[in-house]
């Protein structure tokens, strides 16, 4: 059966959706937690028990695995691992990506996924690495085309197949790949080959590479961000449009004593106290963690109940219309994450179209939140207001006689009738004392409704204190304040 994704809710480029693969129905945004065989100090059920309703496994360790291959070729995968959700596999990109090469070829790796009962199978995509120059990431993004269209044509447009897009850090590469994914069918789109760009904090180019991607491959497609495993970094993916992540980032993190936060991780060797809810936590002093045998078995529990827990979390500020204030939670965690945060909102204008018109607030945390979808929205709506032939602006909220129209102010939106004072987003927003950005930020609603009303004369009131910078944002306009 083919893959289907439908979306039930949206904030920014954020979506919460039904992706069906085969008999298995899952929510998105949505955490696969890799499971490996042979190492796995979580099992499928446990996982399931905390709330997974999908894992991921690489078939190319089940193909070479004396263990496990003839089994997994019998039982299949979900009786074989106990769990009864959606399984993904991967094709062994990984391992090409880490030794160079595997001895399996597309074909191969496509039928053994089809023979175990995979619910999503992945070509053998090649994983160019970020630095790779032009000439080998066009090569390598070629044979991995050629082999999307093989699995096209080896099982036909029904078959569960993920169509991954690669292209290094050429945005134009990536582009033209999620198209062509896209014209070929493909509803699961994987963005590949970013994990060196996680592991080494280069989380603006991150935020560069996935929107490229975003733009060629249809918004109708359900978009997995391969290796993403962190949970401060969820929020950031969603927001730009990513509705599934896979990592053993869980276990990887235990292995190394690391204990994860949503905004962060920790050495549990530093620790005094564990902050968190989650059964291990509230089962374990610090230092009964720390010398506890199962440490890296109960640390890895914990850190996979965080990464989850932190897409529920997520599946509810999109409910909520909230996405973009978790957003700037988390992305304060870390340096790196607010420049890929601050980049993100330069480029506002793309998500624009892609975000709600209504939601439940807005509120004001500095400058960052001047440059959000919503008030690129309004700015942009706010011209389809006709004005009088004299027009006046009072920001500092007092009505004076002699108008054709009246507006009011509220920064960082801008100019607002009174019949909008009620209305999303000015009468849902909380926004703190006055600061020259937010001005600044209004002063541009203002500029766009005087262009589209040319033959109107704007007065603008304000507050003494203001009168310099407004002057300076609309010199062309006329500026007064009632002197004290």
């Amino acid at each position: 059966m083919p893959i289907s994704f439908e979306v039930l809710d949206k904030d920014i480029a954020g979506r919460i959706g039904r992706l069906k693969a085969g008999a298995k129905t899952v929510k998105t945004p949505l955490l696969l937690p890799v499971v490996n065989p042979h190492l796995q100090p979580v099992s499928p059920s446990e996982m399931k028990d905390l709330g997974a309703e999908g894992i991921i496994t690489n078939a190319y360790i089940f193909s070479r695995s004396s263990e496990f291959r003839e089994r997994a070729l019998s039982e299949g995968l979900h009786r074989l691992l106990g769990f009864d959700g959606m399984i993904m596999t991967d094709s062994g990109s990984f391992q090409l990506s880490v030794y160079g090469d595997v001895s399996i070829s597309n074909r191969e790796t496509l039928e053994f996924q089809q023979a175990i009962g995979s619910d999503i199978w992945v070509p053998l995509d090649i994983p160019t690495p970020p630095d790779a120059d032009r000439t080998r990431v066009e090569e390598e993004l070629a044979v991995t085309m050629s082999r999307l269209r093989e699995a096209v044509g080896l099982f036909g447009p029904d078959a569960p197949l993920a169509g991954p897009v690669q292209g290094g850090m050429y945005d134009d590469l990536r582009e033209a790949a999620g198209r062509e994914a896209g014209g070929l069918g493909y509803v699961f789109c994987p963005i590949g080959a970013v994990v060196p760009l996680m592991e080494s904090y280069r989380y603006p180019e991150l935020v560069r590479v996935v929107m490229a991607a975003k733009r060629g491959i249809p918004v109708s497609s359900c978009v997995h961000l391969f290796g993403a495993g962190h949970p401060a970094m969820f929020a950031l993916a969603v927001a730009m449009g990513c509705d599934v992540f896979d990592s053993a980032a869980y276990a990887l993190y235990a292995k190394d004593r690391r204990y994860l936060t949503p905004s962060g991780s920790r050495r549990v060797d530093e620790m005094a106290h564990l902050p968190c809810p989650c059964p291990v936590c509230r089962g374990h002093t610090a230092e009964e963690l720390r010398e506890s045998p199962e440490l890296e078995r109960l640390l890895s529990l914990h850190n996979l109940a965080v990464s989850l827990a932190e897409i529920s979390s997520i599946r509810q500020a999109i409910s909520d219309g909230i996405l973009w204030e978790l957003v700037d939670d988390r992305c304060r965690s870390h340096p790196r994450l607010l420049q890929a945060y601050r980049d993100l909102l330069a480029g506002s204008g793309e998500l624009e179209p892609q975000d709600r018109v209504v939601k439940r607030r807005f509120f004001y945390r500095g400058a960052e939140s001047g440059r959000r979808t919503e008030v690129l929205a309004y700015q942009q709506r706010i011209g389809r207001l006709e004005t009088g032939g004299r027009v006046l602006v009072a920001m500092d909220g007092r009505v004076r006689e002699g108008y054709d129209s009246v507006l009011f102010f509220k920064p960082p939106f801008g100019p607002y009738p009174p019949e909008l004072r009620e209305t999303f987003p000015i009468g849902q927003s909380e926004i703190p004392d006055w600061e020259e950005s937010m001005v600044v930020q209004g002063c541009e609603g203002i500029r766009r409704l005087s262009a589209a009303n040319p033959g109107s004369l704007f007065t603008i009131f304000c507050a003494p204190e203001w009168a310099g910078i407004v002057a300076r944002e609309l010199p062309s306009f006329e500026v007064c304040c009632d002197q004290p």
